[in-house]
């Protein structure tokens, strides 16, 4: 399910009559304050990783970049085995790091189609979840293509996010233009 919201799920406390299609206990972001867009991450060491409450956190800055896709799935990938997220040892463990791979993927992908292009990935973990952020400056919104024909080319992208993630949505900062995407997958078992 999409949601658009003003802040991220857990800036300011559960979200009444579960408006987001997840449970309440939804990945906090850090350092944010009641009525805010979900936080920027401040520049940390060099490799834009740093901790964060309960998890950790890493952070990509895509814009003027070329070869933002890859860039984006070799970041991931580093962040994931830096969580212990890869080696998986299991077929679930490798399937839940694929699904963020892909998720990554259809993210950056979909903002270099109809968004001017990724500013900044972001990435958050904690023990249960993995939140996945792609801030570009475009203003369309993104949705599943609606009816989705699986025999076509094109048009996935939102579908697959829709399939794979807990939960995902639109969070668009007050006063200018562009959002962030926001998608949330399972930590394996």
């Amino acid at each position: 399910m999409s949601t658009t919201r003003p802040c991220s799920p857990g800036d300011r406390g559960p979200e009444p009559s579960g408006a987001s299609g997840a449970s309440e206990g939804g990945a906090p972001a850090s350092g944010a304050s009641a009525g805010a867009v979900a936080p920027s991450v401040p520049s940390g060491p060099a490799d834009g990783a740093r901790e964060a409450e309960g998890g950790q956190v890493r952070r990509l800055v895509l814009e003027g970049e070329s070869g933002v896709v890859p860039l984006a799935r070799d970041f991931t990938r580093q962040a994931l085995y830096a969580w212990g997220w890869l080696p998986a040892t299991t077929a679930d463990q490798r399937a839940a790091a694929e699904d963020v791979l892909l998720v990554v993927s259809e993210l950056v992908t979909n903002a270099c189609l109809h968004a001017e292009g990724p500013d900044e990935l972001v990435l958050s973990c904690d023990n249960k979840v993995i939140r996945l952020e792609v801030s570009d400056r475009g203003v369309g919104q993104p949705a599943p293509r609606t009816p989705h024909r699986a025999g076509r080319p094109g048009g996935h992208g939102m579908f697959i996010v829709q399939r794979l993630c807990l939960d995902w949505g639109v969070v668009r900062p007050p006063g200018r233009s562009g959002k962030t995407v926001w998608a949330e997958l399972g930590a394996p078992a």
